[in-house]
């Protein structure tokens, strides 16, 4: 992991398998009325839709967030059945706690829940929801019974807990200590709610970097190097009190040698920014974004093989199945997704492609769902999307086309 901040500027956090960049961050000064995932807020209803069953709350910023009807919490005793209509529920000028769970996009107001949750090294804490309880599927099924063991003994009475991928060997005593630090940040954050007028900024979310090594950092990795001495101190105190044999692994980099440009990361931001990727073999993926999904289409290009069409376009297809899925996790992209593969005759061919496509995404922590190849000959997935993609982290839409990417000759439509 390489954390390069620019003073005043940005601050940017690369995640490198070996050479390659597979994940990418940015944070500005100027983001915290954009990059707010996470915070919570005491928010005033301002608006109940019941046609949208969705309600607008005013949460401070420059636009309202939206609550939907299945994130409103409310008390079953009160109300038999099915959930409730959210009229019944809330009111306008209601006060309501609540927290981001989706950054406003473009146009788009910042989503929100009202069920609370509060992310520590190794547990998510859900307050009110002893119900709740869940470990990662990533970790192997004797450490998951390991924990649960644990848990089941220390976890509070009145909150939900879910048990992080992190956790993997971790000790009662840093369990423990993390829960406490969690419960003790929810008495603060409760305290602070109790004497304050919506809208209220509650809790808000660590810094970037502190936040991307809190979610992702493990033994896995073989160190982070940081390039700012305030932020190096800031990370490696945190590492210590959370995982003290982690600790070693956090340097600060001060080489003559800017440290983007020494693991190549510019190189490789500047190539994921571009339309067109090209596969090993010649074949190459054409990426377009629109407005509702974002389309990616393979093509064999200079790939044209050695024994016969069918395998030419099967072994470009798996190549294309590998980057796509990288791509998607680099690029950060959400939403509607559609692929249009090269069509493959073989039964088996298709298969095997879905299967390497599937195992790809399966080391991309964000949640995707994949249909199968359709009559047509294209994959629809969906990406859960949370804030701006890379594109828009980099770019802004130009004054002249406005992001249409031409511009009209205006002179055939005068009037003459």
């Amino acid at each position: 992991m390489a954390v390069h901040v620019q003073p005043g500027h940005a601050t940017q956090v690369a995640v490198l398998e070996g050479r390659q960049l597979v994940e990418h961050y940015v944070s500005r000064p100027t983001d915290d009325t954009s990059n707010i995932f996470g915070n919570i807020y005491l928010g005033r209803v301002q608006n109940v839709l019941p046609g949208m069953e969705a309600a607008f709350i005013d949460i401070g910023t420059p636009k309202n967030g939206v609550l939907y009807r299945g994130d409103v919490a409310y008390d079953q005793a009160d109300f038999e059945g099915e959930r409730p209509r959210i009229e019944k529920v809330l009111r306008n000028g209601q006060s309501v706690m609540v927290q981001v769970t989706k950054n406003p996009i473009a146009h788009k107001g910042a989503r929100l829940a009202q069920e609370v949750s509060l992310a520590g090294r190794f547990v998510v804490m859900v307050p009110g929801q002893p119900q709740t309880f869940g470990i990662s599927k990533r970790l192997p099924d004797d450490e998951r019974k390991r924990l649960r063991k644990i848990l089941d003994d220390i976890r509070p009475p009145d909150a939900g807990l879910i048990v992080r991928t992190a956790a993997e060997g971790g000790t009662r005593d840093e369990l423990e200590r993390d829960l406490r630090r969690l419960a003790h940040q929810w008495k603060q954050i409760s305290e602070v709610a109790g004497r304050s007028k919506a809208p209220k900024l509650l809790h808000k979310e660590p810094e970037l970097a502190i936040r991307i090594i809190r979610e992702e950092f493990n033994k896995e990795y073989r160190g982070i190097y940081i390039d700012d001495p305030a932020i190096y101190e800031e990370i490696r105190s945190y590492v210590e009190s959370v995982s003290p044999e982690l600790a070693e692994r956090v340097e600060l980099y001060d080489e003559p040698l800017p440290l983007f440009e020494r693991f190549h990361v510019n190189d490789q931001l500047a190539k994921a920014l571009d339309r067109k990727v090209w596969l090993p073999s010649g074949g190459s993926l054409v990426i377009e974004r629109t407005e509702a999904l974002t389309v990616i289409d393979v093509n064999t290009g200079k790939n044209v093989g050695t024994s016969n069409l069918e395998e030419t376009v099967y072994r470009n297809n798996l190549e294309a199945a590998e980057e796509v899925a990288r791509q998607l996790r680099l690029r950060d992209v959400g939403g509607i997704i559609v692929i249009d593969f090269i069509d493959m005759e073989i039964r088996k061919n298709r298969d095997e492609v879905m299967r390497v496509f599937r195992s790809a995404l399966g080391r991309d922590k964000t949640r995707t769902q994949v249909f199968e190849i359709s009559e047509l000959g294209l994959v629809e997935m969906t990406r859960k999307r949370v804030a701006e993609d890379l594109l828009e982290s980099f770019s802004h839409s130009c004054p002249e086309c406005h992001g249409r990417g031409f511009t009209l000759d205006e002179s055939l439509l005068e009037l003459t």
